[in-house]
């Protein structure tokens, strides 16, 4: 069982807490959450409540940390873990910034333990199967992807959260789901070599805005578009175009929510096509297994440094080109 702390109890961090207070892989030594009108909320799940992250991370026996925190604290909360020699799942970004993230794979790897990322997608049926796919070559020569990742879950918060925020959630849907679709993209296709990006405020009177837009083409040539709006009913796809066929998923429910379906649809001519209709499964708990099964030594995380540092190369890349109108190369950061 992995002694871990859970760092925010946030939105998130509420939904990692229901996922594992009663996880036979993990106890939850602790909530590290400064906010007292969220401690009677952490007490009555049975967990305790810590308001410092130093503190926390000192409890004897904790071997590690998860972190739920907002976006511009994972970089200095990672190296006081790492630094200690725990281990470290972290939300979604990474880092705000490459020279953040790639500090925090070193400091990782220097250390020895293991880095995890709450890139909960990679773990879904229809996204694995997409994936084997495109390894045995079977949609022949890949030419283009289109990603959609939006909802209006967070469309109730104030102004004033750090997630409307330019400074911590900037471009728009891209730190809250859009990094999500660039970490799958990466891991289909590789290397970035540009991107070009767009932000709107339509709705919802953000600093950040609610929408974003991006044009992508990767080394080997093929070309993909992703889309994440903060204010729309769900709507989840992703669609990969080659020249044997082409395959679109589309995710009828969040990953947070159980219970929808996913239709799956494979097309090769209109006589020559395959539905498949596949049950929600608990990725984002399959991707805390995973990350702990690693710890324990009985198999791999499956990340490499690349992957969890180019697709913050990718994300600021995207920031810079959303706020400057230029097409980027994510390698010149």
């Amino acid at each position: 069982m992995l002694n871990v702390v859970l760092v925010g109890f946030g939105w998130w961090g509420q939904h990692v807490a229901r996922r594992l207070v009663d996880h036979p892989m993990f106890r939850i030594a602790a909530v590290v959450e400064p906010s007292e009108a969220l401690h009677a909320q952490i007490q009555a799940m049975g967990l305790a409540v810590e308001t410092d992250f130093d503190s926390a991370i000192t409890r004897e026996g904790v071997e590690a940390v998860i972190l739920t925190s907002p976006n511009n604290l994972h970089d200095s909360q990672i190296a006081q873990a790492a630094g200690r020699g725990l281990h470290v799942f972290c939300e979604k970004p990474l880092s705000l910034t490459a020279a953040g993230a790639r500090a925090s794979v070193a400091l990782c790897r220097e250390k020895g333990v293991v880095l995890g990322i709450g890139h909960e997608r990679r773990w879904e049926p229809g996204i694995l199967a997409l994936k084997s796919m495109l390894d045995e070559g079977s949609l022949g020569t890949i030419m283009h992807a289109e990603m959609a990742f939006s909802h209006n879950k967070l469309a109730h918060l104030p102004k004033g959260s750090w997630r409307t925020s330019k400074a911590y959630a900037p471009a728009a849907g891209m730190t809250q789901m859009g990094i999500h679709l660039t970490d799958m993209l990466i891991w289909f296709f590789g290397r970035v070599s540009s991107v070009s990006a767009f932000t709107a405020d339509r709705s919802l009177g953000w600093e950040t805005g609610d929408v974003v837009a991006v044009q992508m083409q990767f080394e080997t040539g093929v070309t993909a578009t992703l889309q994440a709006i903060l204010n729309t009913p769900h709507f989840i796809r992703a669609h990969v175009f080659g020249t044997k066929s082409w395959v679109e998923i589309r995710n009828a429910t969040h990953p947070d929510t159980p219970g929808g379906k996913t239709d799956m649809e494979i097309y090769r001519s209109m006589d020559d096509r395959d539905t498949r209709i596949l049950d929600w499964t608990d990725s984002v708990t399959a991707n805390l297994e995973a990350w702990a099964r690693a710890i324990a030594g009985e198999s791999r995380y499956p990340y490499s440094d690349f992957e969890l540092t180019h697709n913050i190369e990718v994300l600021e890349a995207i920031i810079l080109s959303a706020e400057t109108g230029r097409t980027i190369n994510p390698a010149a950061l």
